[in-house]
């Protein structure tokens, strides 16, 4: 599932000194050529270099996705850790940037070998391994076949196969990996912004498409419309029945109490043989789904709509066994037109109405070789439902479902336009951002 690709820089003067503390690999130093001025500001701060590990000890993995956008901020970020390996003229590793389907970053803990608690991650700003831990992970994943079909919270799984029921470490915390007071201590740090490539995305660009029945016109549409409806440009609510007053358009598929397979790929049908129509982007959400139109406006400038583009939360199917990764429909599913042809081009289709859609769609676009991009800022679940801590990292663009709460007052509170987002476009221009 879920490689949040958030947007995290390396300081190796910071992350040696750290890693001779909390990882202690017990590999020697070589005498170095020449101190860079971190190095000095180092010893002036009473961190002693020499135990220090060399940088050719550590292997730095740079986790990302496959397309123009992470492969761009990838290969940035290599060029930053290189340079700086270069300013510290030693000998070192680089990982090559890779997009992994199980991968995750892990945001202020680092694994150690003799933890005695365990913990729940969040993740942004950089995980580490000891190369012991490394070892006995790729032991047991040999020997043991993953036992979960679904990978559905990543960091928390992850925490949990290595904590492996006590048997294992857990998570130690590790505050130099830094979300939110960045100083001169930090080996990552981490950039919540919402990323902001271009201009953003224009509206007349982003056709949404609503899912719903006619067992929920009067209760969840008037949430709509109460919501978020203005902010789209271009907005049709697809349903069962016929309705006026919504306006609500019948697509001729019975509903069904689950999957709605039928119903997604009809809207996909219709999106794309609009010959007058050639609008970029297709948004597919349910009636119970709270979204930002303008946040996804922003969002999409990173994102070429020449390219297939699958976008939204990523969940995993059966990834330990050749299965596949699809994104779940509840927080939204974002396609680019060109994802829309590729995918009804290649005949691949609902095998029942009832199916469920978002793993069809998983199925259908690995078969293409097509790999789904993941957002951590679309959301299956409601507010509630998340670690505070994780959301204060955050801006989110969805949540879904209106069990148990006010989705009015989690609108406001979450999601609605702001003075800071209408801002953000001048604000984050000098920033550097990744999802």
């Amino acid at each position: 599932m879920r490689p949040p690709a958030c947007w995290w820089l390396l300081a190796p003067p910071a992350l040696l000194a750290l890693l001779t503390c909390s990882l202690a690999f017990g590999l020697a130093s070589e005498d170095t050529k020449k101190e860079v001025k971190q190095s000095q500001d180092l010893e002036k701060s009473g961190i002693s270099r020499k135990n220090d590990i060399d940088l050719k000890g550590i292997v730095f993995v740079i986790q990302s996705q496959s397309n123009s956008f992470h492969a761009k901020r990838a290969e940035q970020l290599k060029k930053s850790i290189l340079k700086q390996a270069a300013d510290l003229t030693q000998e070192w590793f680089l990982g090559k940037a890779l997009h992994d389907e199980e991968a995750t970053i892990i945001h202020h803990y680092a694994f150690s070998e003799n933890p005695t608690v365990f913990k729940y991650p969040d993740f942004a700003a950089g995980w580490a391994l000891s190369i012991p831990l490394v070892n006995k992970l790729t032991k047991r994943l040999k020997s043991e076949s993953l036992k979960s079909d679904f990978t559905i919270d990543l960091k928390h799984e992850i925490a949990l196969y290595i904590w492996d029921k006590g048997g294992g470490p857990p998570l130690t915390p590790v505050p130099e990996f830094c979300t939110n007071d960045v100083d001169f201590y930090c080996a990552t740090t981490f950039h919540s912004f919402l990323p902001l490539c271009r201009k953003p995305v224009k509206k007349k660009d982003i056709f949404v498409a609503v899912k719903t029945c006619k067992k929920f016109h009067g209760d969840r549409i008037p949430i709509v419309k109460q919501t978020w409806e203005s902010q789209a440009s271009l907005i049709e609510y697809y349903s069962d029945y016929t309705e006026n007053s919504i306006p609500t358009v019948d697509l001729g598929i019975p509903n069904t109490d689950r999957g709605h397979c039928g119903k997604t790929f009809a809207i996909l049908e219709r999106f794309l043989n609009r010959s007058q129509d050639k609008t970029a982007w297709l948004v597919i959400v349910d009636d119970d789904t709270l979204i930002s139109i303008s946040r996804l406006q922003h969002l999409l400038s990173c994102y070429d709509s020449g390219e297939p583009v699958f976008l939204g939360e990523r969940y995993g199917y059966g990834l330990g066994t050749g299965g596949y990764s699809y994104i779940t429909g509840g927080g939204g599913m974002v396609f680019s037109r060109e994802a829309v042809r590729r995918l009804l081009a290649s005949k691949c289709r609902c095998y029942s109405n009832d199916a469920p859609d978002d793993m069809v769609l998983g199925m259908c676009f690995s078969g293409l070789g097509i790999p789904v991009t993941h957002s951590p800022l679309f959301h299956q679940a409601r507010p509630v439902d998340y670690p505070k801590d994780y959301l204060s990292h955050q801006v989110p663009i969805s949540f879904h479902k209106h069990w148990n709460i006010d989705p009015v007052k989690v609108y406001f509170t979450w999601l609605a336009p702001s003075d800071e987002d209408k801002a953000r476009q001048e604000t984050q221009k000098g920033f550097r951002e990744e999802l």
